[in-house]
């Protein structure tokens, strides 16, 4: 292995999301560092790698995905860091070592985590992993007024800091169903803009309407209530322009609910970036359900003991110790964010969610839920509409209209949404079918495809001696 070879690709730099308390100045230094306590220390969300001698450390949040893929040529391993998987595949099939790549040998960076890894050949060594978010569970109060304040003030707060990074003036987009999560960040947003002294009429409420779904009606109903029908626009979409395939190719993933989830997202936020191509900002209620533990539990294998036995699990899956973490995905919102991420990027806007800061997500899991269900499935199912209704009135005083909880993709689709339920198995058929295409020229085409032990290759433009 030739020393003095820089072996790190960073294909995205340190990127930041409502970042508050450092600076993305000071995340580069702290991931350099290994410095977990400067990354707990803030807020919002980051993302970023460095390489120090023979470590390279990657940490993120849940709101910017990073992956990472250990490719190898004569020089030694190159990490290449990324945030999605076509982005690592490109690279290599630029430097003609595309037939070396596997999709499912990418890793994901686990949210909350700071990883090392150690260039040092084969075999590969197994990263190191340094938490950086440890927020004390059940220790809030299990007053439901007082639990409210605390979340939705956290929510209110991380938006707020958002908003005001923006340029004055700029519109915003809101993805709104008219349900709880959407609704209160609509309302929260419209708020934040007042106290900053801007335009609230800067945000526009979209709902998709796809024929059958509910949501249209309800949001027309809840805007109506709200005195704010004038910022709220009805998005109407032919079911044929669902597509499940390109939902699996866009959010590189194949968890059903997921891509379904994706599916409807694309056909949205499509026809927004058609109608209003100058909206560059986006916000949405999403891991609003992962912190309340607002899913139904007859769609899973989880049982009420086994979310509140792993308090984080809606956040980050098992966790980096579990024999069910996956090293490709990592777990619970953590990966499944790009359901968002994806589509937004793909269409050009920047997305964020109140709820999916730390700060927001400390505030929910300190709610003593175990205490608060008292063993009632049917109270978890009820209990983040009286959180959620009784932040959003002490945070900012307005009584919040509630509906019956459903799913995006139900919403928006209705009775068609039972014709898009599909397997993980169908699901990851795809997603294989679909790398089976990509990857075809880059293993048969012979003038694309060079040995990674060619000693006459050069190190990648750019990537020249320290």
């Amino acid at each position: 292995m030739l020393m003095g070879i820089e072996r790190l690709v960073d294909l995205t730099g340190v990127r930041a999301s409502g970042l508050t308390g450092k600076s993305t100045e000071d995340i580069a230094t702290a991931i350099h560092t290994c410095d977990v306590d400067t990354l707990a220390a803030s807020d919002g969300h980051f993302s970023g790698v460095v390489r120090d001698g023979q470590t390279v450390r990657l940490a993120r949040t849940v709101g910017i995905p990073l992956r990472y893929f250990v490719a190898k040529m004569f020089h030694g391993p190159f990490l290449v860091v990324g945030d999605r998987i076509d982005s690592l595949f490109h690279w290599c099939n630029r430097q003609k070592i595309g037939w070396q790549f596997d999709p499912t040998y990418t890793r994901m960076v686990p949210a909350h985590y700071l990883l090392e890894i150690d260039q040092i050949g084969c075999p590969d060594p197994s990263p190191r992993y340094h938490r950086f978010f440890n927020p004390a569970i059940a220790q809030g109060s299990t007053d439901i007024d007082e639990a409210g304040a605390l979340y939705v003030g956290a929510a209110y707060q991380a938006l707020r800091n958002w908003i005001a990074q923006l340029p004055d003036g700029e519109p915003i987009a809101v993805a709104f169903s008219g349900g709880i999560d959407s609704t209160s960040v609509l309302l929260m947003a419209i708020s934040a803009l007042d106290e900053l002294g801007r335009d609230p009429a800067l945000l526009r409420a979209f709902t998709l309407d796809m024929g059958e779904g509910k949501d249209a009606a309800q949001a027309e109903e809840v805007m109506q209530s709200l005195g704010l029908i004038d910022q709220w626009e009805r998005v109407s979409v032919s079911p044929d322009r669902y597509h499940l395939e390109e939902a699996i190719r866009v959010i590189e993933d194949y968890h059903p609910l997921d891509v379904q989830c994706a599916g409807v997202a694309l056909c949205l936020l499509e026809t927004v970036r058609e109608r209003y191509p100058e909206i560059k900002y986006l916000i949405d209620g999403d891991g609003g359900d992962e912190n309340m533990k607002s899913y139904p539990l007859e769609d899973s294998d989880l049982t009420l003991s086994s979310i509140l036995r792993n308090p984080m699990l809606y956040q980050e899956g098992w966790g980096v110790d579990a024999i069910k973490h996956s090293l490709t995905y990592t777990g619970g919102l953590s990966r499944s964010y790009v359901r968002t991420y994806a589509p937004a990027q793909r269409f050009g806007f920047d997305a964020f969610s109140p709820f999916t800061v730390r700060s927001s997500i400390a505030a929910a899991v300190a709610l003593p839920f175990d205490h608060v269900l008292d063993g009632s499935t049917e109270r978890l199912y009820t209990l983040k509409q009286d959180v959620v209704k009784a932040g959003v009135l002490a945070v900012t005083g307005i009584d919040m209209p509630v509906v019956p909880k459903r799913r995006f993709q139900d919403g928006a689709g209705g009775d068609a949404y039972r014709d898009w339920r599909v397997s993980k198995a169908w699901c990851r058929r795809v997603f294989m079918k679909q790398w089976e295409s990509r990857l075809k020229d880059a293993w048969e085409g012979n003038h694309l495809r060079v040995s990674g032990n060619d000693t006459s290759l050069t190190p990648p433009a750019g990537y020249a001696n320290d």
